[in-house]
């Protein structure tokens, strides 16, 4: 599983790389606090698997980095030519800091 640091992710945003980022949270987690991923909660990312755009990295976060692991483990095989990033640690990181 690869993965990217939220860093990094701001250093593809600023170099204007094209990728596809995703949150695998809930709803409510969403509106409460996001960084611009397209909603794809968990229980519903094999069901919309065809939302995912197979011509650029696809970054996929949730909170602690764990969720989204689950959700690149559940694709993975099913689309194993997706370019998929598990970002490190989730979001909570941001939390503690603002």
């Amino acid at each position: 599983m690869k993965h990217i640091s939220y860093k990094e992710l701001q250093e593809w945003q600023a170099a204007g790389k094209s990728f596809q980022l995703i949150d695998v949270r809930e709803e409510q987690e969403h509106q409460a606090y996001n960084i611009g991923g397209e909603l794809i909660p968990l229980e519903n990312f094999l069901k919309q698997a065809r939302q995912l755009n197979s011509l650029q990295p696809i970054i996929i976060y949730c909170k602690k980095g764990i969720r989204s692991q689950l959700a690149i483990q559940r694709i993975q095989p099913r689309f194993p030519d997706l370019d998929l990033y598990n970002l490190s640690n989730g979001i909570e990181e941001l939390f503690k800091k603002g």
